[in-house]
């Protein structure tokens, strides 16, 4: 039934891919779900997944991917490697300018490399191969690295390295900055007004680099609480966009099959979506590898991916999805085994300690999964404590490390010198950050093979160092790996060409318009 619906997915996404060839038209109001409604909208800041869909459509990177991962132009028009492959220049597009009409320029890039180092917990952990950053012109960046570094292409997409306005971030608190309440990035479209728990709206920029574009007068992203609601928004006409995770997994069979419905699993080739547990490694019984291992063992994955998912996921083996460079599964395997989980249990001195296990505030499949999780988790006798949140709450416990047990999902970004790595490496251990190594693992032996696998020539040496440090991750288990998930994104068929590059909705409504 899954490949049949997936087979589907493929089908609609071609005749959708069709309509690029038609005429755009300019003009048009499109409504999106947004799902839940971000805890910010300052991208260099905030990275949760709704931030970044909403904000990269404020803010641009220098560079935008296909859907094959290949660097396309965003803020620099071009861009040359030197032989010795430590030197990127960088030639940025003329004229650009803030949605504040200041002009965009060199200077712009070299602070927001700074601030991001600052701010920006991935972009640090992509940056620590830089050697100096430097600006000979007002349209030229020159980057030096210490050594080569393979993935450096890869780094400059807008949710991983926004481009931020100098002139209202320099010599700021960035963290109370006011401007980060309406941002003001280089994108094709304009924050003009968040009205809280109702709407996000974005306003066209008349002056946008890219001539002719954008096509569509606004975007208005609906925030709408209830999942049933959400569905009936879309059936009613009241939305036309819903991107991935707008709907409950349940029903997107049913929605998919409205008429003037176009559904495409594409436009998340760039993330890879993981889903995981985080488990605090600092204290309490979760600091104990057995119990990690228990927790493995004990939780049915199968059923989650089956049922609460939908079919809609691939059971995850280790740390790396399987749909980025270097995965592998010759790693040790945690089949549903409750027996086994008991077992380690007992053989780690488990007492019945209290477990506060904190579900993921995105709706209600996240938390039919906690449910389902408490109750395999109880089966084998951990006693657990569910946590409630919402998004806000949820990130400031992240980052102060108050939990035992959390629900999360990180992007992979297609190489784990940039996705992976960032997770388990004890440099990424920094509070106050999200979306990094907020467990608290530290292995010597694995930061090495990641910093090493970092720079490594060729990739056959790659892989070999990636490799060996997935088994010992898969061996020590400082997370919980579950899902490898699937975010179809359903519009209205009118919607045209939303979907063009490797991050989808995220930077999308630059090319999209609307066939009236």
């Amino acid at each position: 039934m899954l490949k049949h619906f997936l087979l589907g997915l493929a089908l609609t996404s071609s005749l959708c891919t069709a309509a690029i060839a038609q005429q755009p038209k300019m003009g048009g109001v499109i409504n999106a779900v947004i799902q839940p409604e971000p805890p910010g909208l300052m991208l260099a800041q905030v990275q949760n997944g709704p931030t970044q869909m909403v904000s990269g459509n404020i803010y641009e990177g220098l560079l935008r991917y296909d859907q094959k991962l290949v660097p396309q132009p965003g803020l620099a028009d071009s861009w040359t490697i030197s032989d010795d492959r430590k030197t990127y220049t960088f030639k940025l597009h003329p004229g650009v300018t803030w949605h504040d009409g200041k002009p965009f320029s060199s200077a712009d890039v070299l602070f927001s490399i700074e601030m991001l180092k600052q701010t920006h917990a991935r972009a640090r952990n992509n940056l620590v191969q830089l050697d100096k950053v430097e600006a000979p012109d007002d349209l030229t960046v020159v980057f030096t690295l210490k050594q080569p570094f393979g993935p450096f292409l890869g780094i400059f997409e807008v949710g991983s390295m926004p481009m931020v306005p100098k002139h209202l971030y320099e010599g700021t608190d960035f963290k109370t900055n006011p401007n980060n309440n309406t941002p003001i990035g280089t994108g094709p479209f304009m924050f003009k007004e968040w009205k809280k728990g109702s709407f996000i709206r974005l306003v066209k920029n008349p002056n946008y680099h890219v001539k002719g574009k954008p096509y569509l007068d606004e975007i208005y992203w609906q925030i709408i609480p209830d999942a049933a609601a959400r569905s009936v928004a879309y059936e009613t006409g009241k939305v036309d966009v819903l991107p991935g995770g707008s709907i409950e997994n349940f029903d997107v069979p049913r929605v998919s099959k409205l008429k003037n419905t176009c559904i495409t699993g594409e436009g998340w080739e760039f993330f890879s979506p993981m889903a995981w547990m985080w488990l605090n490694n600092r204290q309490g019984p979760t600091a104990n590898k057995l119990v990690r291992q228990a927790i493995m063992y004990a939780v049915d994955r199968e059923f989650a991916r089956d049922v609460i998912w939908n079919g809609l996921g691939k059971v995850a083996t280790g740390p790396s999805a399987s749909t980025i460079k270097f995965y592998t599964d010759d790693v040790r395997k945690y089949p549903f085994d409750p027996a086994k989980a008991k077992a380690l249990l007992k053989e780690a001195g488990y007492k019945g300690e209290k477990l506060r296990m904190m579900p993921l505030p995105y709706g209600e499949t996240w938390q039919r999964w906690a449910e389902a999780i408490k109750q395999n988790l109880q089966d084998v006798g951990i006693n657990i404590e569910t946590i409630a949140t919402d998004v806000p709450g949820y990130n400031q416990k992240i980052g102060e490390w108050d939990f035992d047990i959390s629900f999360s999902y990180l992007y992979q970004y297609g190489d784990p010198a940039l996705g992976v790595g960032r997770n388990y490496v004890s440099s990424q251990i920094q509070k106050g950050q999200q979306f990094n190594n907020v467990e608290g693992y530290s292995n010597p032996e694995v930061d090495q093979l990641f910093a090493d696998g970092a720079v490594a020539t060729p990739d056959s040496k790659r892989k070999e160092l990636y490799d060996k440090a997935q088994k010992i991750l898969v061996e020590d288990v400082p997370i919980a790996w579950m899902l490898e998930l699937q975010f179809p994104t359903i519009t209205n068929c009118k919607v045209k060409n939303l979907i063009t590059t490797g991050i989808g909705v995220n930077d999308g409504f630059r090319d999209a318009w609307m066939d009236k």
